[in-house]
């Protein structure tokens, strides 16, 4: 049987030709956060952004993983919970989630 070829009007992530939007779409959310995670994380007073941009880009990425179909997908995903968990827990380390809006 003759392997499918790939569709060029499909997805830039996807190697077996087929569109993948869901994972796309939590691809990109996850590179985004990432990168916002791990820029806010480098300023001490951005550490609400950072922490909490870090949490939501480790969901988005853990849940991409889950459902990803191809290594491309996962490769990306894995550089965007990279910043994204960097950015968390620097995050955490200057201020935390909630530090200084909830008593201190």
């Amino acid at each position: 049987m003759a392997q499918p070829q790939p569709n060029p009007t499909g997805s830039l992530l996807a190697t077996d030709g087929k569109p993948h939007p869901r994972q796309d779409t939590l691809v990109i959310a996850t590179l985004v956060l990432g990168a916002v995670a791990f820029v806010a994380a480098q300023f001490h007073h951005l550490h609400l952004l950072s922490s909490w941009t870090g949490l939501i880009g480790i969901l988005t990425g853990a849940y991409g993983q889950f459902i990803s179909v191809t290594t491309r997908e996962r490769f990306l995903l894995v550089i965007g919970l990279g910043a994204s968990a960097i950015g968390f827990f620097l995050g955490m380390a200057q201020g935390g989630l909630f530090g200084g809006l909830i008593g201190y």
